[in-house]
């Protein structure tokens, strides 16, 4: 899971890169990068760690032009190191630059074929180089016969990159003297809109920008209206002179973005897919409150307070207070400098995160039963040391209540969870999970309860991906269990 941003036409598009990576920290924390270009060329700062960090006043003063594109990094492919840091960038064919969110599975035998077959030298571990040259193969077939780039060889590049690779994409790139592209996967598994922005700001003169995210909360941010979502199978050009091309070359897949987005990782204030991720929290509080209220009506469980885990787990932790009538009360207190303990990427560090990450208050949990709320349990590491902090501050009991069902399956879409031998709910029942956690009780959301949650906002009600709660699988993912050998051999090197 990454952040990507794209600017075009605006006289600060770098500052603006900038701003809207740092409203897209949440989807990555590993790497930081910018892309620019202007008369002089291509202008470039990236490295390891939090957008903060990356960019100084310094460096980006190098990044000069009117176009930019950026990048924010949540490592599920490669070894982490600064070769695999975006953008990623190839002189030939006009100059291309390209950030990438998403995951491809058939990683192994694309670069093979790039390798062998088209003699293309790969620098890196990242799948996004690869589709960077399988994209620039195509483009350069075309621009052998042409050497002014028009929206159709884009199309017939992107097309070709379609048939290729198999996974979730959604990419923001750039073409020297020529304009932004992006292009989003036949499922729209990972999120990617576009925005527009007319009227004066750093005190430039009336004129019309654009931008492309992951999330409006950056349109929103940076005083961009929504235009709308990128569809499935879509890929759009903005022109030097701001002129909007569009085409959806394969409407035949079904639409089935992440449910992860709305369940985690999104932020709260934007819309994916036209479904708040604010709204869709609230209706998973009130589903699991269904749940919970026979539970308690049955004498299964008694609470005196409803506590949620930081960050994510407030909104729907405050409708289940709501509906059922219990007091909700935020007694584990965040250390607001650590980092997002689920997409830490060992074990090790998912620990004494934990413990650096959250405290709790002993003088309101001594004696009481306490209802945890956490938007999912997928290693169950965490949710462990999260219960015993609370047992040891006292609490007399300790209930655990997920708003996703139980993560079964692997993800190879951008999550990083590739093998199923990681997943706690994978391998063992509800009493053992309960065992395990060391939990009183251990209560999930429904399938049923989920899926609500994201199509009320529907009209057209479509399907989210839910592959890793039930094992069906928007793509051939044939190749996945070598995909996730690889990944799990990346981490050990990373550790």
């Amino acid at each position: 899971m990454c952040g990507v941003v794209g600017i075009i036409g605006s006289s600060e598009a770098a500052q603006e890169a900038f701003l809207g990576l740092t409203t897209l920290q949440h989807r990555g924390q590993d790497a930081a990068g910018i892309l620019t270009h202007d008369s002089d060329g291509f202008h470039r700062v990236k490295n390891l760690g939090l957008v903060e960090s990356v960019f100084t006043r310094e460096n980006m003063k190098t990044l000069t032009g009117n176009i930019a594109i950026g990048h924010t990094r949540y490592s599920t492919v490669g070894r982490g190191d600064i070769m695999d840091v975006q953008p990623f960038l190839l002189n030939y064919p006009f100059g291309l630059g390209m950030v990438h969110n998403g995951n491809i599975i058939n990683c192994e035998e694309l670069t093979h074929e790039l390798k062998v077959k088209l003699h293309r030298h790969l620098l890196t571990h990242s799948d996004t180089e690869i589709i960077l040259n399988l994209f620039a193969e195509n483009l350069a077939e075309f621009a052998q016969k042409n050497n002014k780039l028009d929206f159709e060889m884009i199309c017939q590049a992107t097309d070709k990159v379609f048939q290729k690779i198999s996974g979730s994409y959604s990419i923001v790139g750039l073409v020297a003297e020529q304009g932004l592209w992006a292009f989003r996967d036949p499922h729209s598994i990972r999120p990617l809109i576009l925005g527009i922005r007319k009227g004066k700001r750093f005190g430039e003169s009336d004129n019309i920008s654009y931008m492309i995210s992951s999330e409006s909360v950056s349109l929103s941010f940076l005083g961009y209206e929504i235009v709308r979502d990128i569809r499935p199978g879509e890929v759009i050009f903005i022109d030097e002179e701001l002129k909007v091309y569009s085409k959806v070359l394969d409407a035949n897949a079904p639409p089935r973005p992440c449910m992860f987005e709305w369940v985690y990782f999104a932020s709260p204030e934007s819309i994916i897919d036209g479904v708040p991720v604010y709204g869709a929290r609230i209706q998973l509080g009130q589903n699991l409150a269904n749940i919970v209220k026979k539970k308690i009506e049955s004498n299964e469980i008694q609470a005196d307070m409803i506590v949620p885990v930081p960050e994510t787990s407030r909104i729907a932790a405050i409708r289940l207070s709501e509906e059922l009538k219990i007091p909700y009360r935020e007694v584990l207190i965040k250390n607001r400098y650590i980092k997002r303990t689920f997409i830490l990427d060992s074990h090790e560090k998912r620990q004494s995160a934990v413990k650096l990450k959250l405290s709790p208050v002993r003088s309101e949990i001594e004696g009481k039963n306490v209802l945890l709320v956490d938007d999912s349990i997928v290693r169950g590491t965490t949710s462990k040391k999260i219960i015993e902090l609370v047992r040891a501050a006292g609490a007399k009991k300790v209930y655990f209540l997920s708003t996703c069902p139980p993560i079964q399956h692997p993800c190879f879409y951008g999550i990083d969870f590739p093998s199923e031998n990681e997943l706690i709910a994978s391998h063992k029942s509800l009493k053992d999970i309960e065992q395990e956690l060391e939990a009183d009780a251990v209560i999930y959301q429904d399938l049923e309860g989920l899926k609500k949650a994201i199509s009320v906002f529907q009209k057209g009600g479509q399907n989210p991906c839910t592959a890793c709660l039930d094992g069906k699988y928007p793509t051939d993912i044939t190749l996945g269990k070598r995909f996730a050998e690889q990944r799990l051999k990346d981490r050990k090197k990373v550790e």
